[in-house]
């Protein structure tokens, strides 16, 4: 199955990375280098470290905002958590279409957020929050916190909860206790998990056109347009042979800090 549904398309898209374009959006089998040269050129460059450092930002704060919720989720009674899981779960469930769309609605002047705080008299009138960085933001966050919370969920709940209270007796506050004897104890854990959300963010493409302006475009969405609008192929696949062998990598990486933890 890995073989046929991933192994033999990546080839087949490396080989295609190679070839020449003909004008009429066709392309013919070569050898050449020239699609990574353009992709190495200061436009393309510049949406590839846009998209790693938004994607980056995506997972710190995805993280930030995650693991104290999960803290503080298996902490509470088994049926307290279903409900919570079951609930992070249908949120999962939407689609990126979906969640770009309420969330344009939310930020939109006409029947967004901000007709509440002109309401209650927080603001003059009403103004859209979104095109903006700071809208792409949010809805790449709230789509990945879900899967951050389950990504955290197992090794949380099976720490060890005398840990915490050996902390307390010594005179720790919950404060303290929780960034010198959680956080620590579960560093490999929160490094995996900030690598898997990063890979997650980076191929976001409908968020940073639903909710950003062109400058906030990620490289997912210029390899569509290479691919469909642009008819250009060969150029669209060395783009995305570069994304994938990054996710590749970052993925191995998770793995090896997973298994490092589970030895110790």
């Amino acid at each position: 199955m890995l073989g046929a549904f991933f192994v033999v398309p990546f080839g087949i898209m490396v080989a295609v990375s190679f070839f020449h374009r003909v004008p009429g959006g066709f392309y013919e089998p070569a050898f050449e280098f020239a699609n990574y040269e353009r992709f190495l050129t200061a436009f393309f460059g510049g949406v590839l470290g846009f998209s790693l450092g938004l994607s980056a930002l995506v997972a710190a704060v995805a993280v930030v905002l995650a693991f104290p919720f999960t803290y503080l989720l298996v902490r509470r009674p088994r049926r307290v958590q279903v409900i919570w899981l079951v609930f992070l779960l249908s949120v999962l469930s939407l689609s990126e279409v979906i969640i770009g769309f309420a969330w344009s609605t939310l930020f939109s002047r006409t029947a967004g957020i901000t007709n509440l705080l002109v309401a209650i008299g927080v603001m003059d009138q009403a103004v859209a929050l979104s095109p903006s960085f700071e809208a792409v933001l949010t809805g790449m966050v709230y789509q990945a916190f879900p899967y951050t919370v389950l990504v955290l969920y197992p090794a949380l709940s099976r720490l060890d909860p005398t840990l915490v209270e050996a902390a307390r007796t010594l005179g720790a506050s919950p404060f303290r206790a929780f960034f010198t004897v959680i956080v620590p104890g579960l560093r490999n854990t929160i490094v995996s998990t900030l690598i898997m959300v990063f890979v997650f963010a980076l191929g976001s493409y409908l968020l940073p056109q639903l909710l950003g302006r062109p400058q906030q475009w990620t490289l997912s969405v210029l390899i569509t347009d290479q691919a469909i609008y642009q008819s250009n192929m060969p150029f669209a696949a060395a783009m995305a042979v570069f994304l994938v062998l990054v996710s590749l990598g970052l993925v191995g990486l998770s793995l090896v800090l997973g298994r490092r933890e589970h030895a110790q």
